[in-house]
């Protein structure tokens, strides 16, 4: 494993290379020092933190100011992996010059080496924009959770002839406009395997199949401390809510019986001093 700080050149050349691309979300320091000192080469800070961190049921809630602050965090905890952060839902839809005085914003304030947008040809000139000042731009097409009322539920994208083919043009369009890599969720493996190999610039799959340059999930499902809804597309790794809710019962009980804290927990003062204050 390199110890090279990875870049916008890095996940490139991994693509020209045949090298695949691991990518993991991260929403607070602790956390990002983990996926970094594992060797995972991009961090995604995740509007999604708005169901697994803070209780919303979508990420529509998200606003600038939630974005800024746990990237700013996941920033403080990274050597190696490149962050890229989540600009939130109505943060670059209205205008272009929205977009840009957004994805400034986040790049001041959080020191993430890119931002990513959901959307194709709609957001095309968004993304041209953000480019144009200097700020790389990674694309997100298929499921889209800041579209999720439009598309009518979480869903797989791209299934008939008419929505597979508007997804390759929207594909073609962000990579035109100058984004360095392209997200792909709940698409069918086939039609991500077709974009990848039409594309220049790196696609990292998400329920998209094994063909994409790269994938990414969601942390808290890789670790298996989401417990609300587990999509299929996901693997668990591990299922540390089990064993967080052993510990923490371990603790209680422990507490309760004043067996916690021993000893070896506590700290002792001379009997001399102790005497004086009664």
């Amino acid at each position: 494993m390199s110890k090279d700080k990875v870049t916008t050149a890095t996940v490139k050349q991994m693509k020209a290379e045949g090298k695949p691309i691991t990518m993991l979300t991260a929403y607070d320091y602790s956390m990002a020092k983990i996926v970094d000192d594992a060797g995972i080469d991009m961090i995604l800070v995740g509007d999604s933190l708005g169901n697994v961190v803070l209780g919303y049921d979508s990420s529509l809630p998200v606003t600038m100011d939630d974005m800024i602050h746990h990237a700013k965090a996941v920033c403080r905890g990274i050597s190696r992996t490149m962050v890229v952060t989540d600009m939130p839902f109505l943060s670059y839809q209205v205008s272009k010059e929205d977009a840009v005085r957004n994805a400034g914003r986040i790049m001041k304030e959080t020191e993430s080496q890119a931002v990513k947008l959901e959307g194709g040809k709609e957001i095309a000139e968004a993304v041209r924009a953000i480019v144009n000042a200097g700020i790389p731009v990674c694309g997100h097409l298929g499921l889209t959770p800041q579209s999720i009322n439009q598309l009518g539920g979480f869903k797989v994208q791209g299934k008939d002839i008419a929505a597979a083919r508007k997804m390759i043009d929207d594909a073609l369009a962000i990579e035109e406009a100058g984004a360095f890599c392209l997200v792909l969720e709940c698409v069918p493996t086939p039609l991500a395997k077709l974009i990848t190999e039409k594309l220049q610039i790196p696609t990292i799959g998400i329920g998209a199949g094994p063909y994409c340059d790269g994938q990414v999930l969601v942390i808290y499902d890789v670790l298996g401390l989401y417990p609300r809804f587990t999509p299929k597309f996901v693997k668990k790794y591990i299922n540390l809510q089990e064993h967080v809710v052993d510990a923490l019962q371990q603790y209680r009980e422990e507490v309760v019986a004043r067996n916690f804290p021993g000893p070896e927990h506590s700290f002792t003062m001379s009997d001399e001093v102790l005497k004086k204050l009664y």
